[in-house]
């Protein structure tokens, strides 16, 4: 009986490193940077019924653009945009938020991005974009 349980033991544990040589590499999370920021008034067929998340308050719909760069030297897929936006007298723009919004694909290299937002009508602008990156993944990620 002796003898089973420490061939037992024994098996289990060649099986957990065998397992371990052969597991697949997890994808890492890829860091974007994002550059040269701006933002613009909505096109009227797009901001068209524009209002603020979770209540019927009227809002004003903007779209920031800017350059994306993806050093991974692969695509990045699903790649979540952070930042925070303010508004001309310094309030938040996005409450205890700062995850914006994603860009569904940054092919390697800089490329251009935009993101929709809607502000609500009654936040003075000019807006201020702040500490704006976006992370994401260089494989397939079921969402």
């Amino acid at each position: 009986m002796k003898f089973r349980a420490i061939s037992l033991f024994f098996a289990t544990c060649l099986i957990g490193i065998f397992s371990l040589a052969f597991t697949p590499p997890a994808w890492a999370l890829t860091q974007i940077k994002l550059s040269d920021l701006s933002y613009r008034e909505c096109p009227a067929e797009m901001a068209e019924g524009t209002v603020t998340s979770g209540s019927s308050m009227e809002a004003n719909c903007f779209l920031i653009t800017g350059k994306a760069e993806n050093t991974s030297g692969k695509p990045v897929v699903n790649a979540d945009i952070f930042g925070r936006i303010y508004d001309a007298d310094d309030n938040p723009v996005m409450q205890n938020r700062t995850r914006l919004g994603s860009i569904e694909e940054v092919p390697p290299g800089v490329s251009d991005f935009q993101l929709r937002i809607s502000v609500a009508a009654n936040q003075p602008t000019p807006l201020k974009l702040k500490q704006f990156k976006a992370t994401g993944f260089t494989g397939v990620v079921r969402r």
